[in-house]
């Protein structure tokens, strides 16, 4: 979904390129809260994962392929803010050093890819929380289906702002169906990657895991406020 130089007008791209700006800097504030001495390195961790694995390209459909874009991932490992601020990492990497996404549409990249994954796939995962037991096991299900649907989401804002600044002569359903249609099937194996990645450090270290400390905290919660057994008061 790296969007290139020139397919979106300039007053679009200052517009988004604004917007990115503007989230970086809050992200920027909120990491402060989300971030300890035990959980600062898994920042640099997660932003190193996202790079590598979106090197990564596995086939989707009619010659397609599609690639991890990490913004779910992030933000239950580490936050959502320090997830914005990693997979904006990433982006800025790509586009500068690799040629990966252009210059002129950076912002447009980090807030589609970034931003826009980052906030859905951390809303989808706390909703589910909320009804989900209230189990570690349950984390890395919620985090994969966050991912799943943050794709999508992420694909048919694009195709608005192609709507408000597109220069390509695309027709605009066409674009929409192809977009939309594509990017749930790379939702699904950016699902299947965030609940495995997730899971597997949740099975070893929850405890950094930011999406887990609610379950830990409660977990924690109830151990301490249980009663003593009638042998033990005996």
């Amino acid at each position: 979904m790296h969007v290139p130089d020139g397919f979106l007008d300039a007053p679009t791209s200052v517009a988004t390129g604004a917007v990115a700006v503007v989230a970086v800097g809050v992200a920027l504030k909120g990491a402060r809260r989300e971030l300890d001495d035990r959980t600062a390195p898994l920042a640099g961790l997660v932003a190193a994962f996202v790079f590598a694995v979106q090197m990564l390209n596995f086939p989707v459909a009619s010659g397609t392929s599609g690639h991890l874009m990490g913004g779910a991932l992030a933000a239950v490992l580490v936050g959502p803010y320090t997830g914005l601020l990693c997979t904006a990492t990433v982006f800025i990497v790509q586009c500068l050093l690799f040629a990966d996404g252009g210059i002129t549409a950076l912002g447009t990249n980090i807030d589609l890819m970034g931003l826009t994954t980052v906030l859905v796939g951390w809303a989808v995962f706390r909703a589910l929380q909320s009804v989900l037991p209230k189990r570690l096991s349950m984390v890395a299900p919620a985090a994969g289906i966050g991912a799943l649907v943050s794709v999508p989401v992420a694909s048919f804002l694009f195709v608005a702002l192609y709507a408000v600044g597109g220069t390509a002569d695309i027709p605009l359903d066409n674009l929409a169906a192809a977009m939309v249609g594509v990017h749930v099937l790379i939702g699904i194996g950016e699902g299947v990657i965030t609940g495995l990645a997730v899971g597997s450090i949740v099975a070893v270290r929850p405890d950094l895991v930011h999406g887990a400390r609610r379950v830990l905290e409660q977990r924690e919660l109830v151990v301490r406020t249980q009663q003593p057994s009638s042998g033990a008061a005996a």
